[in-house]
């Protein structure tokens, strides 16, 4: 009963500091406010709608697992970015040299501040990709792939700025 008693007090004790929290973010408290930029494509390809694909996705998942405020000038935080890469490779090829499964990765380059605390600012590139096969046209299969890699962009970039993963 006592150690029960114990865990509870250091839970609220957690939970009372702003500090963790049970969505997995680590923010101070006096961080409010959030930027993110629109996520420009500079991609020698360029898929017209993941730009806005991945910063809508962005927002949403600030909105949705944070307590931070979206702003659209001078956040406590700010994410900015690019997409750099966008390329369709083959990755198994056949015995007779004709591909089996293809790859379409996405790159992206991000540059996170925290205007108040800028030890923890950063620029890093990130990569996600969806295999599909060669039977079907990247055209016929893009839009399921753009939403997977989407996803995981989103979450990798999300872990690093605001959960410490």
């Amino acid at each position: 009963m006592r150690r029960a008693i114990i865990y509870i007090l250091l839970l609220f004790t957690l939970w009372g500091c702003g500090i963790y929290s049970f969505s997995g973010t680590s923010i101070a408290p006096d961080v409010l406010s959030i930027l993110v930029a629109t996520i420009e494509n500079r991609a020698l390809h360029v898929n017209p709608q993941l730009s806005n694909a991945l910063t809508e996705a962005l927002k949403e998942k600030y909105r949705r697992q944070t307590k931070l405020k979206l702003v659209n000038d001078q956040g406590d935080l700010e994410v900015e970015g690019e997409i750099t890469g966008y390329e369709s490779t083959a990755i198994a090829v056949t015995a007779q040299e004709i591909a089996s499964q293809n790859r379409l990765t996405v790159t992206v380059k991000i540059s996170f501040s925290n205007h108040k605390y800028p030890k923890e600012n950063f620029e890093k590139r990130y990569a996600a990709f969806e295999d599909f096969p060669s039977t079907s046209s990247l055209d016929a299969v893009e839009g399921t792939l753009i939403d997977a890699i989407v996803e995981k962009l989103t979450e990798q970039i999300f872990n690093d700025t605001v959960a410490n993963w």
